[in-house]
């Protein structure tokens, strides 16, 4: 058959198909998008971020293909309708669903199977003019790290500590992304560890200004407001403190779901810096507790003081109280009673009882 034969044999196929409403073409599948839970969402290969922003059960497939790749997707609130289908793509059990929707927990690092989940308390630093007894010096919330064999997913509740700059920082360094998830796990803790050393610094000058304003001669500093970056102070040392035993127990253990050895390092430097954090929040925590203490004895002296000058502006009122009751008595038998000067002289003795008890006062210190 020549070409001239072939051709309208063709047409006529083609249009028997459009008729029967067949194609013969192949139809794409419609493109599939992120829900709005998804922050961003990437396919790393040997290090290198693949282009595109792909729906993350398609990154992960790819990642299953590819050797030396993982998929890291980055969630923020995601609702129970999404993390219920991220779970199902990563083979998340319902426990771990149920987690990564709460808010709150405790630093910690758990196994679930093939699973590893680290969980991170974030902190933030609320900038503010003066501090007063509702500021909110510090924001703190959590962000859970789930790290699998090919994926690494980033659920965070809450405004601080987001991970954006994490992720556009390690992007530029390739040769530690090509050690897999847990280079972001790494990413992840330097970055917060970093945002507590910043807020432990915001914090410290909120702390010597309250301490100037406490003992200051005019003691402006309430106490209440002593009270409110104490409670600050003590919800910061609960998201950074406890996450020493975490990371104890990831350098630790000899276990190959463990960060690896070329990270092992970077990990221990993490440590050391958490160290010093950690000590810088028991510093400012036993300062305030210091702080509140010499407020309450400054409190009390004051009062004390108070109470002194009550007491001698009521000794002095009792004194003319006591020498008018007697005069006031009117007994006819009452010295003085029927003298014509009587009234001066009990006028002046009241005068004088005044005037002699308040010189006494004042030397003592009381008035």
């Amino acid at each position: 058959m020549d070409q001239r034969t072939a051709r309208p044999g063709r047409r006529l196929h083609a249009l028997v198909d459009r008729l029967l409403g067949r194609s013969s073409a192949t139809v794409p599948a419609p493109r599939r998008s992120n829900p709005d839970a998804v922050v961003d969402c990437a396919v790393y290969v040997g290090g290198r971020r693949e282009p595109g922003r792909p729906h993350y059960a398609d990154a992960y497939a790819r990642s299953r293909r590819g050797r030396d790749a993982f998929v890291w997707l980055g969630l923020h609130e995601p609702g129970p309708a999404v993390m219920a289908a991220v779970g199902r793509v990563f083979g998340l059990d319902d426990l771990t669903v149920e987690q990564a929707l709460a808010d709150g927990h405790r630093p910690t690092v758990q196994r679930h199977g093939d699973v590893t989940l680290l969980v991170l308390r974030t902190a933030g630093y609320v900038e503010h003019d003066e501090l007063t007894e509702t500021s909110e010096v510090i924001d703190t919330g959590d962000v859970m790290v789930f790290l699998g064999d090919r994926f690494v997913l980033t659920v965070r509740h809450g405004a601080s500590g987001a991970l954006t700059t994490v992720r556009t920082e390690i992007e530029q360094r390739p040769a530690l992304l090509a050690e897999g998830p847990w280079a972001v796990a790494y990413a992840v803790c330097d970055r917060m560890v970093d945002l507590y050393l910043e807020v432990a610094g915001h914090v410290e000058r909120d702390l010597e200004r309250v301490e100037e304003n406490v003992f200051a001669r005019d003691r402006r500093a309430d106490i209440q407001h002593v009270y409110q970056l104490k409670r600050e102070v003590v919800e910061f040392k609960r998201a950074v403190l406890p996450l020493q035993s975490p990371l104890r127990t990831l350098l630790e253990q000899q276990d190959p779901a463990n960060p690896p050895r070329d990270l092992h390092r970077r990990f221990v430097d993490v440590d050391a810096r958490l160290a010093r954090a950690v000590d810088r929040v028991a510093a400012y925590d036993d300062l305030l507790t210091s702080i509140v203490q010499s407020r309450l004895a400054q409190l009390a002296v004051e009062q004390n003081n108070d109470m002194r000058k009550i007491a001698a502006w009521a000794a002095i009122a009792a004194a003319q109280t006591g020498i008018a009751g007697v005069y006031g008595m009117n007994f006819p038998t009452l010295p003085g009673l029927q003298w014509r000067y009587g009234y001066a002289v009990a006028l002046g003795l009241m005068v004088l009882a005044a005037f002699t008890l308040y010189r006494l006062f004042r030397r003592s210190g009381w008035l």
